[in-house]
């Protein structure tokens, strides 16, 4: 009779700190598993605690309780499958990142984490120590090696399992989404198929976690680099699978195969679930966000509309003298579109005390930005003032591209707890409106069809700070700016390669200087939805005080 092994997949969210929840999401799953006569379940990569919880790892109480959950969890796990699950421990004074096999009411194997990812978000060689590479469990009929996410983006640990004696190989993750990860992940993984012969599964956690989204897509892959499963991004999943054993070894029954969407549903999807899971996780029902009638408000009060509800989401117009009729007309089209509440603030009177009381002071200069940050700071005062009231978390509106530039009024129309286009460059913003306009999914809580209107996509953008005003008063057209930012920021070129590939010196150099002295900005902004290998905050860390440019 042939042999065969079901493992059950949980592709769950699991929350920072929450043990008792996170345990108890796990026992869910595992009562799943028992019910269809599976022979394991699996939960990904430090799922008690949940991930990441950077340093929170090393304070002595949080570990321990970590521990002590898998503990009280293995006298659970008996008369049904085994259990995989992910979590911190200390061993002889040693903190490591672990991944205990539980089985008859007792941890029948315990995996350490060999390679630690330490580049982009990931601080792993400071967190942890290096485990050593480990032989396969058995598991019924069979032998399992498990590399802990990292591990299997490096041959040497899959390659030493195969070689004593693993017949599939089980990689728990938590693997964050950035645009193409996709693609990069897969490719490793057949890799790993390809140079040991052995099938693979691939399970990665889903949900938000402060500015990153782990985004599922689980996957097995048999001998050949033949796709067995595939299940979706981002959703909560819990899946069986079947493994039979052939005359050439284990293989994968094939099973679902979920459809992957194109980069740009899955760079909006990541902003809704990203403010979607804050929302949750930090225990804030509403949010509320300044209206301006502007292509970048549109897009976050559309990603807050779908994320939340129309019911929980306050828009707020506060006009001054300089912002247009048209812009009114806009902000209002577009919150009756998503069907949210729409509030309006006009800021003149309280200008105009600010300013007389200010005019002793200032008396002989000349108006200069000043004033215009005044009116921005203004409308931060009076949305704070809204937020504090009503307990609605202000989001902030600001896009990559502003960000970079320093673009922003700090303690003005950066204020806020929460940024899903943060790391958005302003031509993605246009392009992501014109998406969201034509698609809608059953995970978005908003309307169907037009929500931002057509008016808004097309204008010139404008901070409307003074008469007449235009972005491009101060900054490079979009399409330049935005250019120059991809190559200094997410690809790290030197100003000679920038201008090389066609832009004018000067510009590029007044750029980089802008992007350097906003530094201090960007340490005090709020988060938000990481969408490369280049976010501000994690990926890219650089200093406040720098002296430093390039002369090429």
């Amino acid at each position: 009779m042939t042999q065969s092994f079901r493992l059950t997949l949980a592709q769950l969210n699991p929350t920072v700190g929450d043990f008792e929840g996170n345990a108890a999401k796990a026992l869910d799953a595992w009562a799943e598993a028992k019910a269809a006569k599976s022979d394991m379940v699996a939960l990904p990569e430090m799922f008690v605690t949940g991930y990441q919880a950077q340093d929170m790892v090393m304070k002595p109480a949080f570990t321990a309780q970590a521990t002590r959950i898998v503990d009280e969890l293995a006298p659970q796990i008996t008369g049904g499958p085994a259990m995989g699950i992910g979590h911190p421990i200390v061993i002889d004074g040693k903190l490591y990142n672990a991944y205990s096999i539980l089985k008859d009411g007792k941890v029948a194997a315990r995996l350490l984490k060999y390679e630690l990812p330490n580049f982009n978000v990931f601080d792993e060689k400071r967190l942890f120590e290096r485990g050593p590479i480990q032989g396969p469990y058995a598991l019924g009929p069979l032998r399992i090696g498990t590399p802990i996410c990292e591990d299997a983006w490096h041959e040497e640990v899959s390659e030493t399992l195969a070689e004593s004696g693993a017949e599939i190989l089980l990689v728990p993750n938590g693997s964050p989404h950035f645009r193409g990860k996709l693609d990069i992940r897969m490719a490793h993984m057949v890799s790993r198929v390809v140079e040991t012969g052995l099938p693979l599964v691939y399970l990665n956690m889903v949900g938000g976690q402060d500015d990153q989204v782990f985004n599922g897509g689980s996957f097995i892959l048999n001998p050949g680099g033949e796709l067995a499963v595939q299940l979706p991004l981002f959703d909560e999943v819990i899946a069986h699978v079947d493994f039979e054993e052939t005359e050439a070894g284990w293989r994968a029954v094939s099973g679902e195969k979920a459809s992957m969407p194109d980069e740009w549903e899955q760079d909006y999807r990541v902003m809704v679930e990203s403010l979607r899971d804050y929302m949750r996780k930090t225990g804030f029902k509403q949010v509320l966000l300044g209206m301006s009638g502007g292509i970048d408000s549109a897009l976050v009060a559309t990603i807050a509309v779908d994320a939340l509800g129309p019911e929980n989401v306050r828009c707020v117009m506060l006009p001054s003298e300089y912002t247009s009729e048209h812009s009114l007309e806009d902000a209002s089209e577009c919150a009756n579109l998503l069907g949210a509440r729409i509030d309006t603030v006009p800021i003149a009177g309280p200008r105009t005390a600010v300013t007389e009381a200010l005019a002793p002071l200032m008396a002989g200069t000349e108006a200069d930005v000043t004033e215009e940050n005044i009116q921005s700071r203004l409308r931060g005062l009076m949305l704070m003032a809204l937020s504090n009231k009503f307990g609605e978390m202000l989001l902030t509106t600001g896009n990559k591209s502003e960000v970079a530039v320093g673009y922003a009024t700090i303690y003005g129309d950066m204020s806020g707890g929460y940024n899903p286009i943060k790391d958005l460059y302003k031509m993605r913003v246009f392009e992501t409106c014109r998406w969201r306009n034509a698609n809608h999914r059953d995970w978005m809580k908003g309307p169907d069809g037009t929500v931002i209107p057509q008016r808004i996509i097309d204008k010139p953008p404008s901070a409307e700070l003074r008469p007449d005003q235009k972005d491009e008063d101060s900054l490079p057209p979009y399409e330049i700016l935005d250019d120059i930012l991809d190559r200094l920021v997410d690809r790290e070129q030197s100003v000679a390669e920038i201008v090389a590939a066609g832009h004018d010196r000067d510009v590029v150099k007044k750029i980089e200087h802008l992007i350097y002295i906003s530094e201090y900005k960007r340490f005090q902004s709020a988060p938000g939805a990481r969408l490369t290998r280049r976010a501000f905050w994690l990926d890219r860390r650089y200093p406040i005080v720098n002296r430093w440019r390039d002369e090429t």
